[in-house]
This record gives C-alpha cells, sequence and structure tokens, in this order.
C-alpha cells in the first residue's frame, strides 16, 4: 500500500514509463509516426521539356546542323539554273557529347529495413531521383547561358546567322536591378523584340527566373505589363509557365544560376557589395543546399565531356529566356532507378538503390538564348568551344 510522504507526494508511484524507474518518466513510452516525411530541398526538373531532347545510340555523340539563309536572284533568259553562283545556303555544324554515367545511390540494410516503421526505399529512391533531375536542369540552363553569349557557327562572309543576345536588367551596377519588378518586364520585351528580330520562332519561348524575381514580379501583376492578368490564385503563385511577358512563358527554378549561385544569393550584409550582390538578405536556417555555388563544370572535370563553364563564369548571370531550339539534350541512358537482388542482397545483407543518367547537353541555336545580367555594364565573357565565331575556351 503506496503511503503519503511529508510533502503530500506518494512515496512509491509505478511509473511504467521510466526504464529501470529511473530517468525520465516518459522514455518507453512508443514514439508513434506521424505518417509523413519532411521532403527537405526538392524541385520539379523542368529543363528537359523546353529544349530538344534526342536519344542517343550505338554512338558517342550526336550531330545537328545548322543551315544558313540563302538568297533570291532573277533568271536570266537561256542561262542554265546550276544554283545560285555564291553557293549559299552555308552549312555548319554542332555536336553535342554524352557525358560520363551520373550516378546517385544509397545502401540499405536489410535489418535496419525491417526496424524502421516507415517505409524506407520509396523516400530514399525519391531523394536519388531529385539529385539526377538538379543536375540535369543544372547542365542544360549553363549550356543555354553559353549560347547566349557567342555568335553563330555559321561564319561564311555575307551569310552570317544571328548569334546570341545579352540584355543588361536596369542600368549601371546595382544588382538589385536583377530583382526589380519593372526593369525585369523591360528586360522581357527587349528580348522578345530581339529574337523576333533574329528570325526565332515564338512558339516554345519561356523565361527562367529564380523565385525571389518570379514573386516578384506577380505582386504587380496588374500594373506591370503582364500578359495573363487574369490568373489568380495558386495557379499563377506556383511559377509553371501560366504568367507570360511578351508571350513568353515563365518559369521559376532554384537550379537556374543567378549570381554565382544556383537559385538564390543572399547578401553578406545589409550593405551588400554592389555589382555582386543582390539586397537579398539570409532567412537564416538555409542548410547545405539552398544557394549552392555554381560549380567548376568545364569539360576539364572528370565525368564531363561538354564545356558547361567555370565556377566564376556566372558572376552577374541574372535570368535566361530562350525557345526551344536554344539548347539540346542527348540521353543515352534515360533518368532509372535500379536495385540490387539476389546473392549481392545475401553477401551484403542488404541492397543498393542506384539512380543513374547519361546524357549531355549544349547549345544548339545561339539566337534562342537569351542571357539576362545585372549588376555590371560589361556584358558576360564567352566561354566554351573554339570556332570563328567564338574563341573562349575557358
Amino acid at each position: 500500500m503506496a503511503h503519503q510522504n511529508a510533502s503530500g507526494t506518494a512515496s512509491s508511484l509505478t511509473r511504467p514509463g521510466q526504464s529501470n524507474s529511473t530517468g525520465d518518466a516518459r522514455a518507453l513510452y512508443l514514439k508513434l509516426f506521424s505518417g509523413e516525411m519532411f521532403k527537405g530541398f526538392q524541385n520539379n526538373a523542368i529543363a528537359r521539356d523546353l529544349v530538344m531532347k534526342r536519344t542517343l545510340k550505338n554512338g558517342k555523340s550526336l550531330q545537328f546542323i545548322y543551315t544558313g539563309h540563302t538568297t533570291a536572284e532573277f533568271h536570266t533568259p537561256g542561262k542554265p539554273i546550276l544554283g545560285n553562283s555564291d553557293g549559299a545556303p552555308p552549312v555548319a555544324e554542332k555536336t553535342i557529347t554524352c557525358d560520363d554515367l551520373l550516378i546517385s545511390s544509397a545502401f540499405v540494410y536489410e535489418l535496419d529495413e525491417t526496424l524502421a516503421h516507415y517505409e524506407l526505399r520509396g523516400e530514399i529512391s525519391k531523394k536519388i531521383g531529385y539529385a539526377l533531375a538538379q543536375k540535369y536542369d543544372r547542365l542544360i540552363f549553363r549550356s543555354i547561358a553559353k549560347g547566349a553569349r557567342i555568335a553563330s557557327p555559321i561564319t561564311k562572309a555575307n551569310f552570317i546567322e544571328p548569334g546570341g543576345t545579352q540584355i543588361q536588367v536596369g542600368a549601371g551596377s546595382d544588382a538589385d536591378d536583377a530583382l526589380n519588378a519593372g526593369k525585369l518586364v523591360t528586360a522581357f520585351y527587349d528580348a522578345a523584340a530581339a529574337l523576333d528580330e533574329k528570325g526565332v520562332s515564338t512558339d516554345g519561348r519561356v523565361g527562367i527566373l529564380n523565385p525571389r524575381q518570379y514573386y516578384a514580379l506577380i505582386q504587380e501583376v496588374g500594373e506591370n505589363g503582364l500578359v495573363n492578368r487574369d490568373e489568380q490564385g495558386t495557379s499563377r503563385q506556383k511559377g509553371n509557365g501560366v504568367v507570360e511577358i511578351a508571350g513568353i512563358k515563365i518559369y521559376k527554378s532554384m537550379n537556374a544560376p543567378f549570381f554565382s549561385k544556383y537559385g538564390t544569393k543572399y547578401a553578406p550584409s545589409s550593405s551588400p557589395t554592389a555589382g555582386t550582390d543582390p539586397a537579398t538578405l539570409d532567412p537564416g536556417n538555409t542548410g547545405s543546399f539552398v544557394a549552392e555555388a555554381t560549380e567548376d563544370a568545364r569539360a576539364s572535370v572528370t565525368g564531363l565531356n561538354n564545356n558547361y563553364g567555370n565556377a566564376t563564369s556566372f558572376a552577374n548571370t541574372c535570368g535566361l529566356i530562350f525557345q526551344k531550339e536554344a539548347a539540346g539534350v542527348v540521353e543515352a541512358i534515360g533518368p532509372q532507378v535500379q536495385v540490387t537482388s539476389g546473392d549481392v542482397s545475401v553477401v551484403y545483407q542488404g541492397d543498393v538503390i542506384l539512380g543513374r543518367l547519361a546524357m549531355g547537353a549544349d547549345f544548339l541555336n545561339p539566337a534562342a538564348c537569351v542571357e539576362l545580367f545585372a549588376g555590371t555594364t560589361t556584358k558576360p565573357a564567352k566561354f566554351g568551344d573554339t570556332y570563328p565565331g567564338n574563341t573562349a575556351t575557358s
């Protein structure tokens, strides 16, 4: 029988939640699983469907052909017609090589899987898929920026085709212009006009901005010249291309280069450095996967056979506008997940979940590529392939 002590509390109270009657009174109680997993940093891959995609089989690269303009002339009676005397149209080629196999994997120990009260493999497979999709988008966006900085590969005298376009957002060296809705809209209209002038189709034109730029635009959707002014609510705010400027569908992505970072660059202090740091304060607790720096992805880097630029190539890039012909992707192995089984599983008492992808990307039609830049009056320098219209190799 329990007795009360001098303070009025029970002196022999049984606490079934304690371990060996000591410590936390709730230590042994079951921790129920909520049925939800916090997904962490996730982004939908969008670039794959916005450019030219081809499947690569029985070869290491895929050839694309450029055909330039030709001329019209009046026929002289009695003169045989054997083709234009200038030999037009000129032709050039573009070759996109497949990079090495891109993988993401995890080992799942069978005992851990047995003891876990939530489904492990599905979540791990999703995270692997996200990692591959993120890399996929980043390489394509870098290729479009590359194309925006160069002349056309067709360089025949009097038949030079239009090349890429670089448009400054705002004026001067204020990086904050990249987040100014009015100046972004002006840049979009300038880009649309440039694409029209260079003979680029209006079909499939898109723009890629980072989330803060996109939200700056839709906050003023009724005043700043956006076409889809009737779009309201969540459809407009999701950033899935329902808002347009000058016929250019706008998407938001954390995988587009933005002032040497992917997606977002936060100011290091309340007084950001002019030209490099837009006044975007760090919200805190961003972890390791937000505002990642653009890495060195030149062809000299192990695993890469295409030149996607150096880490410093995108110091002032703040958006992309392009048409479907701007870039091409060749896939030797499409995104897929493999899981070990059989003897391998027996030997290691677990399975490896592997995501893999073999692809390569590069610009196709430079005229269809537009790069937005801010924080400087100097256009970002070209990089990559060497040919008559482009001599930079960094």
